[in-house]
């Protein structure tokens, strides 16, 4: 019986525990006027983003590459509430882009209260081939105008003690097949805005950094990339997005999404031998002795 009571009792403490890093702390007025900068926004995650923070009253800089589909999410944000929607069109493959945008965005809104780091560039979904141009450019897009947005909205964000949104991957807390390329990018970005995070609080200067650690969301691209390839459910796009956000709004250090997410990477040090076998159980691949 005492050790039922000591089970009982553990069990209770991981249960209230839970509940206490899951409880919904998001104020809504809190987004209400807020300065958002919102990269890769015309379609996917970045555009299910932009509708949440309109709906939430926000005055956002949208950018993408393509005006026309930026043009149509802005009208989109408009109708929904907010209370800025502007555009700016860029490629991110571009070094001097970055901080053209993030000036923009100062010149128009006055300042800044979040900046979200969601755009990509493309890559194949396959396995490595050699090709190391494509990783050099793929660095550029990735990471490197991710660090060039951050350096040059900083002070901004100094002043207004605002946040910093960064949308990573599993592949960046963990490898995976066909993905050599892209899960350098996303551990770079790791590395980088965790040390940032560091030296923000080691200054004193009240700026947050949120990083998000995704699975399979159900993006118009990343099914077409893993269809008939990868077994595993992909999370609902506008539900992430606004998970996002209010991770974001609420200052999290780490978002995992879908939770189930955190699992693997808590066994990632743990079992690397039942981790690898558990990833590459995922995936559809005909072995090469059949």
């Amino acid at each position: 019986m005492r050790l039922l009571g000591v089970v009982l009792c553990s069990l209770a403490v991981i249960v209230g525990w839970v509940a206490f890093l899951w409880r919904d702390t998001f104020d809504p007025a809190s987004l209400s006027g807020a300065r958002v900068l919102i990269t890769g926004a015309s379609t996917g995650i970045g555009e299910q983003m932009a509708y949440h923070y309109a709906r939430f009253g926000a005055q956002i800089v949208l950018t993408a590459r393509r005006e026309a589909v930026l043009q149509k999410v802005a009208e989109k944000c408009l109708e929904l509430g907010a209370k800025k929607a502007l555009v700016f069109p860029a490629d991110m493959a571009s070094p001097s882009e970055p901080e053209k945008f993030v000036r923009f965005a100062l010149e128009q809104l006055g300042g800044l209260d979040y900046v979200v780091l969601n755009h990509i560039g493309w890559t194949p979904f396959e396995m490595w081939s050699g090709d190391v141009a494509h990783v050099r450019w793929l660095m550029e897009v990735n990471f490197l105008s991710y660090v060039a947005i951050t350096s040059a909205a900083l002070p901004a964000l100094t002043e207004s003690k605002g946040g910093i949104i960064v949308l990573s991957s599993l592949t960046g807390r963990i490898a995976t097949p066909f993905t050599a390329s892209y899960s350098a990018t996303k551990f770079a970005l790791e590395g980088f805005f965790g040390s940032l995070r560091h030296e923000l609080a080691m200054q004193e200067k009240d700026v947050s950094v949120t990083v998000c650690i995704l699975g399979l969301i159900d993006t118009e691209s990343a099914l077409n990339k893993t269809r008939d390839v990868v077994d595993m459910k992909a999370a609902p796009v506008s539900d992430t997005a606004l998970a996002i956000v209010k991770a974001g709004a609420t200052r999290t250090m780490e978002l995992f999404y879908p939770w189930t997410i955190q699992l693997l990477c808590l066994i990632r040090d743990w079992f690397p031998e039942q981790r690898n076998g558990i990833i590459r159980g995922f995936y559809n691949f005909p072995s090469p002795s059949a």
